[in-house]
């Protein structure tokens, strides 16, 4: 996949969807929903997010936010 920066994707090794931060050298940068830190992941194991898997990470952070769970 060439994941662009911006668009959301998945780390197919461990299942953890983020925001595409970047590229370097082999690899792509992942952001979690919301900010956090970031992780590096091969390219072979990154995947385009489905709209289901986007919606279903964006509402679980803002419901977590509205808890007072995130900043």
């Amino acid at each position: 996949m060439n994941a662009a920066v911006g668009s959301y994707a998945v780390d197919t090794r461990t299942g953890r969807l983020g925001t595409v931060m970047g590229h370097v050298g082999p690899y792509v940068q992942l952001r979690p929903i919301g900010g956090g830190r970031e992780w590096d992941c091969v390219p072979d194991a990154v995947r385009e997010a489905t709209a289901a898997e986007r919606l279903r990470a964006v509402t679980a952070y803002v419901n977590a936010r509205s808890r007072g769970e995130m900043p």
